[in-house]
């Protein structure tokens, strides 16, 4: 079979569906590009732009899109015309003027290829009068007209987009993708050469992302979220402990004195004892929050099931409680009392 989006890493069956459909001139005028900040949506919408457009389609030695042809080159260039990204550029939203804008550019005939490609970042940030103008425009486009809809959550468009336009789902990477992506990148390899134990934590909070994962790179950025899963691990431990006041203290202090970074670190909490609950019932379990299975496996062997069920159930209580504007010390100190760490 001819070699399809060679460069993206995963979502193979994704990356095929759509090169099958350009191969054989089925198409859809519209497609809902879904998926998690950094999971790869723009990196697939350029390589659908640049397949429709590449000259060495019909060659079945050549990789799709071959990456070499001036089609090619002019699309990752971005100095194609005729691939149009639309935004809401400093708005909260994106509104109906932009959309309008886009209903009269489309009638303008591509110039350099085939087809006309409008990328809309964003899309689940559409007003609904915007939602309603883009519908009218994908019930009867020009022939010539391709619109992919990148959003990280597509129930968020109306029913009547998403019945026009098949929804694509990027999937999560797994640890030895990403790792694999990483060690290209010289920045992640001098970190997984002096701290390899940041590095396999980063990997671990991008959640199957690469670039969530980039973003960590930066130690800006690591920090917090390396705190907020040391801080998860240890919440965990002293919970197994009990009883050590002075630690659990420092600890409660530490994590957080607003309420939004405590509901964030909450749900940090929850993540880690998901993993310790899916352990429980097997020790092959995929885990989405630890790096290091054996860490896991014996936080996990220091509990019941039963407790890290009652341990999930109050920290959904504190993020609950929370979420109705309780005072965040006092939320703290019931957690703390409930959980036995004081």
């Amino acid at each position: 079979m001819k070699p399809v989006f060679s460069d993206v890493v995963g979502n193979t069956a994704l990356c095929e569906r759509v090169c099958g459909d350009i191969l054989s001139q089925k198409l859809s005028h519209a497609y809902i590009l879904e998926g998690a900040k950094g999971s790869g949506k723009h990196t697939l919408a350029w390589r659908i732009a640049a397949a429709l457009a590449c000259e060495k389609q019909s060659d079945t030695t050549a990789p799709l899109p071959c990456m070499t042809c001036p089609s090619c080159h002019k699309i990752f260039g971005g100095n194609s015309p005729d691939v149009i990204l639309v935004n809401r550029g400093d708005k909260a939203t994106l509104g109906v003027d932009v959309i309008r804008e886009v209903k009269r550019d489309i009638w303008i005939a591509p110039n350099d290829i085939a087809a006309k490609i409008y990328i809309i970042e964003d899309a689940q940030t559409m007003t609904e009068q915007a939602q309603n103008a883009l519908l009218l425009t994908l019930e009867e486009p020009p022939a010539y007209v391709l619109f992919l809809l990148l959003t990280e959550n597509a129930a968020s468009l109306l029913e009547t987009i998403r019945s026009r336009a098949p929804t694509l789902r990027t999937e999560p990477l797994d640890t030895e993708q990403i790792n694999g992506y990483l060690s290209k990148n010289a920045e992640a390899s001098l970190l997984k050469r002096n701290t390899p134990e940041e590095y396999f934590e980063i990997i671990a909070a991008a959640d199957g992302s690469i670039g969530r994962a980039l973003t960590l790179l930066d130690a800006k950025n690591r920090k917090p979220i390396l705190t907020q899963r040391a801080n998860a691990k240890e919440f965990v431990r002293l919970c197994s402990a009990r009883k050590n006041s002075a630690a659990s203290m420092k600890l409660l202090n530490g994590l957080g004195q607003k309420r939004d970074e405590l509901t964030s670190q909450m749900n940090v909490i929850l993540y880690c004892l998901r993993d310790l609950l899916l352990l429980k019932q097997t020790d092959s379990a995929p885990l989405c929050f630890f790096a290091d299975r054996e860490e896991a496996l014996q936080m996990a062997y220091s509990f019941s099931t039963p407790d890290l069920l009652m341990l999930c159930q109050k920290i959904e209580d504190c993020i609950s409680s929370l979420q109705m504007n309780a005072n965040v010390r006092l939320t703290l100190t019931t957690l703390a009392v409930n959980t036995g760490l004081l």
